[in-house]
């Protein structure tokens, strides 16, 4: 076997040839993330407006203008940066790893170090992390679908080292397939791009598919846009037309457009989002893309097995019988051969049979061949040589391995398996699983010396007898359905166990079994009906990884948001296919690569919480951008519609970006805030009418009490230019900042307790737009002081105005929170 490498071999490699990703995006620097934030041409536009401003003689105004746009970068950046980093740092405790010989050790690496010239291992479950030519292979069996479009597993053997590396070399594995059974070690010919699989991902690699979170925001940017860009055009033809000067009405339009933008929804998404990770990651859930997060929060469907999630998933073996139901030893024995010898993944159902003494005469049993399990047989073969003869030995579902038996073993003879034999072995199963108990067959056959075994080999068996298997229902299971169901998310449990096993299990905890589904019958019915079936069914028995899958992608058309828990190789299609990938950390690697969360534990009970934390992220976003469409929105409108008729400007450009600057900085604690209890009872979906309806709603009820205070300045309080700027400054930022506490939640704002950080943002704002013309900026910033009746006025106005926002509030969110 090759000596491997050094770490400083691997290091000059690791430089020369780049990260072992086959689909890897050059990361952007610093710099790049930062400059990206000046993208927005409103903001370009602005500057290159304030650099005119400057260079004929508004230095005050175009200092003011160009420092609140870099400050309003600049934090915009450091919470996003911030953000993001703590996500990478999740993601790397659930990274893909590899067994790798370096610096003559074997030690397990992240699979992005691995480079050419590696000596890599992989075994049974694996991902093979490069493109490598074996140099020892032991029964070794690879699911090539991704490269080859072939179902069945593909057998791989040690050959000459001029043989050429396709995936049709059968001395070669690559990048992007899956280790079914076996164990090999291979010399890494190539990494990443250069990979056989890099080559068809750089072909296929785009943007990702849009998520409902994603296409959610991309409406809400187009509503925005298209608002701000009929109202600048508007506003700024008007002011230059009528009254002010082309320079002046540029500032003001583009002030207001940026007023109008919600330039810090990214910000505010990613922190939103970052913050819940980081919260789950403490409750043992790991997210690996932001967006799941909202995803899961809208499950209504969440599809798994019963092993594990309504069970403990720890297996005890239970009874040996022969094939009628009597104590026996004989199946133990050739089952624990058969665990023992196996290289494929093993399961729950294997470490029960081993955790038991070996018994003495497995010695004598010395490995031969073995044909892998897979899901349509549904049982696993192992070749064996025992005293000069050779053995088949089989293990399986019971209804898998019976119908291929044509003797058994009772009373220490082989007799006949006659149809009255047959019967008496099949109640003999059915009983168990009908007490809840898993059953495995066992049987064996003497087969001739051949270089290699394939599944026609299982026939003819003699049926040795049974082992059976404890899982008994979590205590918590039940409670924790219940919690699901009061919540608006129904389990549906899709399972490889017959149908017995399952409905015991099944009713235990309280599941509908009477219209229980088996894969038979799912294949005989179109994709509708099964849609319709499926959203009546909740247990699935003796389904295969196909019919999962399809039963998933028929639930999505139909409208329901699925999450789905797999942990083997071939749940990885079904992680794919469901809106939400869920597995876990002790899954196949192949699992855990296509999960979009891995569970630290597996519990439906820290899933729960998991889908609650992602309804919390969700009404968060959703309250910035309810924000930034109803009281902003109504500001704005307001001051399109004074400049028009004003003779002066009714606030500077510099005014109007502060307002808009201090306004998005009360917004930033709105990540940590408390979220309605009745908000997180059911799953939440995008309803972009809901935030236009607050637009239109919300929008012009903040403009009449803005035209309430212009009539007071100007009409009663009799205010100059300067003072007008001020009051109204004040007020606009007083309630549009104040409203946020109502704005928030749906109901009672005096009984939904905000957080203490957003409490401490919003009212530092507030005060500081309170103080600001007293202090000693207000000469540089345009204010002037006003008045103790003004104060008198806006205390006022903002009461009514905080009521009646609550009035129009509770008429456009009833539909919603139905």
């Amino acid at each position: 076997m090759p000596p491997g490498l050094t770490t400083a071999e691997a290091a000059e490699r690791l430089e020369r040839y780049g990260p072992n990703d086959p689909t890897q995006l050059k990361a952007r620097s610093l710099l790049a993330e930062a400059l990206s934030l000046f993208s927005n041409p409103l903001v370009l536009i602005l500057l290159v407006a304030s650099g005119v401003a400057a260079s004929v003689g508004e230095i005050v105004n175009a200092t003011i203008i160009a420092v609140i746009v870099l400050l309003s970068a600049a934090i915009n950046f450091w919470q996003t940066y911030r953000s993001r980093r703590a996500i990478d740092r999740l993601r790397e405790q659930v990274g893909l790893t590899a067994s790798v010989l370096r610096d003559g050790l074997w030690t397990e690496l992240p699979r992005r170090e691995i480079v050419p010239g590696d000596v890599i291992r992989v075994k049974g479950g694996d991902l093979v992390p490069a493109d490598a030519r074996l140099v020892e292979a032991r029964f070794l069996n690879v699911q090539q679908a991704s490269l080859t479009g072939e179902s069945l597993p593909v057998e791989k053997s040690v050959t000459g080292p001029g043989e050429p590396l396709t995936p049709e070399s059968p001395g070669a594995i690559f990048l992007g397939t899956s280790v079914v059974s076996g164990t090999a070690t291979a010399v890494a010919l190539a990494t990443g791009r250069a990979t056989v699989f890099g080559g068809i991902a750089a072909r296929l690699v785009g943007r990702p598919v849009e998520t409902e979170f994603e296409r959610g925001l991309r409406g809400f940017g187009l509503l925005i846009m298209r608002v701000v860009v009929l109202l600048v055009l508007v506003v700024f033809l008007a002011s230059a037309v009528l009254h002010h000067g082309w320079l002046d009405s540029l500032l003001f339009a583009l002030a207001l457009a940026v007023g109008l933008t919600p330039e810090f929804l990214p910000m505010i998404t990613t922190v939103t989002l970052a913050q819940a990770a980081i919260h789950l990651s403490r409750e043992r859930v790991i997210v690996k893309h932001l967006s799941a997060i909202q995803n899961l929060g809208s499950i209504d469907v969440l599809c798994s097995d019963k092993t594990g999630t309504l069970t403990s998933g720890e297996m005890s073996l239970d009874q040996r019988l022969d094939p009628f139901g009597r104590p026996a030893e004989a199946p133990f024995l050739y089952g624990y051969v058969n665990s023992l010898l196996e290289t494929g993944i093993e399961s729950p159902l294997d470490k029960a049979i081993l955790a038991r003494e070996q018994p003495s005469v497995v010695s004598v049993f010395h490995k031969l061949a073995e044909i892998p399990f897979d899901f349509e047989r549904r049982r696993i073969s192992i070749v064996v040589s025992k005293e000069g003869e050779r053995l088949l030995i089989v293990k399986g579902a019971p209804e898998s391995v019976l119908p291929l038996c044509s003797r058994l073993l009772a009373d220490a003879a082989e007799q006949p398996m006659d149809d009255a034999a047959r019967s008496r072995c099949t109640q003999t199963y059915h009983e168990k699983s009908e007490s809840g108990l898993r059953v495995l067959a066992v049987a064996l056959r003497n087969v001739p010396e051949k270089l290699s075994y394939s599944p026609d080999e299982e026939t003819d068996l003699t049926l040795i007898g049974f082992l059976t298997f404890l899982d008994p229902p979590l205590e918590d299971a039940a409670e924790t359905l219940e919690k699901l169901r009061r919540d608006g998310v129904r389990l549906m449990v899709l399972t490889g166990d017959n149908q017995r096993v399952a409905g015991h299990v099944c009713a235990e905890v309280g599941l509908d079994t009477e219209q229980m589904m088996l894969g038979e019958e799912i294949d005989r019915e179109t994709d509708p009906a099964l849609g319709a079936l499926a959203e009546q069914t909740d247990v699935f028995a003796r389904v295969s990884p196909a019919q999962k899958t399809r039963i998933l992608m028929v639930l999505r058309r139909r409208g329901h948001v699925v999450g789905f828990l797999g942990d083997g190789i071939n749940d990885a299609p079904s992680l794919h296919a469901a809106d939400v990938g869920i597995s876990v950390s002790q899954a196949t690697e192949a699992a855990k690569d296509a999960a979009d969360v891995i569970l630290l534990e597996r519990s439906l009970s820290v899933l729960h919480d998991g889908i609650l934390e992602g309804r919390r992220a969700f009404g968060n976003v959703l309250k910035y951008l309810l924000m930034g469409t109803s009281s902003n929105f109504g500001n704005m409108l307001s001051m399109a519609v004074a400049s028009i008729v004003l003779p002066f400007l009714p606030m500077l450009p510099g005014q109007i970006l502060l307002n808009n600057f201090l306004y998005d900085l009360a917004q930033i604690t709105i990540p940590s805030d408390n979220v309605d209890p009745s908000f997180m009872r059911k799953p939440r979906r995008w309803d972009i009418s809901l935030v236009r309806n607050f637009m239109v709603g919300i929008g012009p009820v903040s403009s009449i009490f803005d035209f309430l205070t212009f009539g007071a300045l100007l009409f009663w309080l009799h205010t100059s230019e300067p003072q007008f700027h001020t009051g109204w400054f004040v007020e606009s930022l007083a309630t549009q900042t104040l409203v946020l506490f109502i704005i928030r939640t749906a109901g009672n704002p005096l009984r939904s307790r905000p957080s203490t950080p957003l409490i401490a943002t919003v009212l530092a704002i507030v005060t500081i737009g309170l103080l600001l013309p007293v202090s000693p900026l207000a000469t540089m910033l345009g204010f002037a002081r006003l008045s103790p009746a003004f104060y008198a006025f806006l205390t006022a106005v903002t009461a009514v105005y905080l009521l009646s926002v609550e009035v129009a509030k509770g008429f456009l969110l009833r539909r919603f929170l139905r």
